[in-house]
């Protein structure tokens, strides 16, 4: 199955699970409801901005948009079980290294392509976020703040300030170890 479903069947799971209408959703995450459907549906696939802000909605973090929660005690992520999140249109890969919940701590390896981008748009979401550059350079934008990245250094920030990220050069890859982690619920 492809992630795109994946996820869109882990949406509509959680939006159903949660007594939500499509409506609702659409409503609350800025979102057209056709839209919503056609993500739930797998056949449109998200960006990281729409991503996080339908998690926001369903009150999960985006690694609870993955796949259902693990067993309850799962402790290890094998390498070969990890999901990945192919946001092709941005050039951003998203693999979850750590067991999917319905929010809390995951930690992702982020891989970004020559000049992947989140966009020029600034996005918002429930949590904390922080991360080390493994490998390349990233430019990081908090606020109006922006710094460029090279492998080594780190980053921490509360994920309700506005922010994007990017990989400024046209012909390495940048790898980041990025934690998300859902606060406050």
């Amino acid at each position: 199955m492809s992630i795109d479903l994946t996820v869109g069947a882990r949406i509509r799971a959680l939006r159903h699970d949660r007594g939500l209408s499509l409506e609702t959703v659409a409503t609350q995450s800025g979102l057209s409801i056709g839209f919503v459907s056609q993500v739930e549906r797998g056949l449109s696939s998200p960006s990281l901005k729409v991503l996080t802000a339908i998690g926001d909605v369903l009150g999960v973090g985006l690694g609870g948009l993955f796949g259902p929660p693990p067993a309850e005690g799962t402790v290890v992520m094998r390498r070969a079980e990890r999901p990945k999140l192919n946001l092709w249109r941005s050039g951003i890969t998203k693999q979850l290294l750590s067991p999917a919940g319905d929010g809390g701590l995951s930690l992702f390896l982020v891989t970004l392509e020559p000049g992947a981008s989140t966009g020029d748009e600034f996005y918002t979401h429930a949590g904390e976020e922080a991360g080390t550059v493994l490998e390349g350079g990233m430019a990081l934008t908090v606020d109006a703040e922006s710094w460029t990245l090279a492998a080594g250094d780190g980053f921490r920030f509360a994920s309700r300030r506005p922010h994007r990220f990017a990989n400024p050069s046209a012909e390495s890859q940048a790898v980041v170890l990025w934690i998300n982690c859902v606060i406050g619920r």
